[in-house]
C-alpha cells in the first residue's frame, strides 16, 4: 500500500511539475507577488512604522516568507478546482491508482516549487538589509517549518477546491484568503491591536509560524503577554500544522474518492 502510494504519488508529482513547466506564467505571478509586497511594505509602510530596538525590514522578511507559505491555500484551491471541474479527476478515478496519490502529488509539487520560489524572496530580503542572525541549525529549522506550513496550507486549499462549486467560486474564495496574513503578525506586531482583534490575530496559525520563524532566524524575540500559540511559537506552529493535516488530508482524499457523491 505504501509502495503503491509512493509510486503513484511520484507519477502525479511529475504530472504537476510538467503542468507548471508548460504554464510558467502562473508560477511567475505567484513568485513575483511576494517580492512586490516585500518591496511595497518595506519601503512604503516601513518608512512610517517605528519599532523601538528593532528594524522593520528584518521583522518583515520572515513574515513575508510565512505569508508566501500561506498562499498554498489559494494555489491548492485553484488547481484542485480546475482539475475537478474540467473532468481531469474523473479520468484519474478510472485508473488503477491509489486514491490519495492524486492530491498528494499536487501537494508535493507545490512544495518543490515553493522551495525554489523562496530563493528570490530571500535574495531581495538580503538586498534590503535582512540577515539570518541565529545559528545554522535554527535557520534550517525555520526553512523546514516554512515548508511544513506550506504543505499543510496546500491541503487546506485542495480540500476547499474539491468542495467548490466552480472554478470561478474557487478563484473568488482564494482571493479572499489574501486577508489572512493581514489579520496576523506577518506584517506588523499585534501589540497595538484592539483586545479581541489581537486575540483573533494571535490564534491565526500564520502568527505562530511567523513568530517561530523570526525567533529561529534570530530577527525578533518572542513577544511577551501573547496568546499560547505565539508565546510558544514552535510548539504552536507544529500543533497548527498537525491539526490542519489531520483534518484536511482524510477529508480531501474522501472527497476526491467519492467525487462529491
Amino acid at each position: 500500500m505504501t509502495t503503491a502510494l509512493l509510486y503513484d504519488g511520484t507519477a502525479m508529482l511529475g504530472r504537476h511539475l510538467q503542468r507548471i513547466r508548460h504554464a510558467p506564467a502562473i508560477l511567475v505571478m505567484t513568485q513575483t507577488m511576494p517580492i512586490v509586497f516585500l518591496l511595497f511594505f518595506g519601503y512604503v509602510f516601513g518608512s512610517a512604522l517605528a519599532m523601538p530596538g528593532a528594524d522593520y525590514r528584518a521583522f518583515l522578511v520572515p513574515g513575508m516568507l510565512v505569508a508566501t507559505a500561506a498562499n498554498g491555500i489559494m494555489t491548492g484551491m485553484f488547481t484542485a478546482a480546475q482539475d475537478s471541474h474540467r473532468g481531469v479527476m474523473d479520468r484519474f478515478r478510472t485508473l488503477p491508482m491509489t486514491r490519495a496519490a492524486v492530491p498528494l502529488g499536487q501537494a508535493a509539487a507545490d512544495i518543490v516549487t515553493t522551495a525554489a520560489g523562496l530563493v528570490p524572496v530571500l535574495l531581495v530580503g538580503l538586498a534590503m538589509g535582512w540577515r539570518v542572525e541565529g545559528g545554522t541549525l535554527e535557520a534550517a529549522g525555520a526553512f523546514g517549518l516554512l515548508l511544513l506550513f506550506r504543505f499543510a496550507s496546500t491541503w487546506v486549499g485542495i480540500l476547499l477546491g474539491l468542495l467548490s462549486r466552480s472554478e470561478e467560486a474557487a478563484g473568488q474564495l482564494g482571493g479572499a484568503t489574501f486577508m489572512l496574513p493581514l489579520l496576523s503578525n506577518a506584517y506588523i506586531p499585534t501589540a497595538g491591536f484592539p483586545g479581541w482583534v489581537r486575540v483573533l490575530a494571535e490564534w491565526n496559525p500564520i502568527s505562530a509560524v511567523a513568530t517561530a520563524v523570526r525567533d529561529l532566524f534570530g530577527n525578533a524575540p518572542v513577544p511577551g503577554g501573547s496568546s499560547w500559540p505565539v508565546a510558544h511559537p514552535v510548539a504552536g506552529s507544529l500543533a497548527w500544522c498537525a491539526v490542519l493535516l489531520a483534518v484536511c488530508v482524510p477529508l480531501a482524499v474522501r472527497r476526491y474518492t467519492t467525487g462529491g457523491r
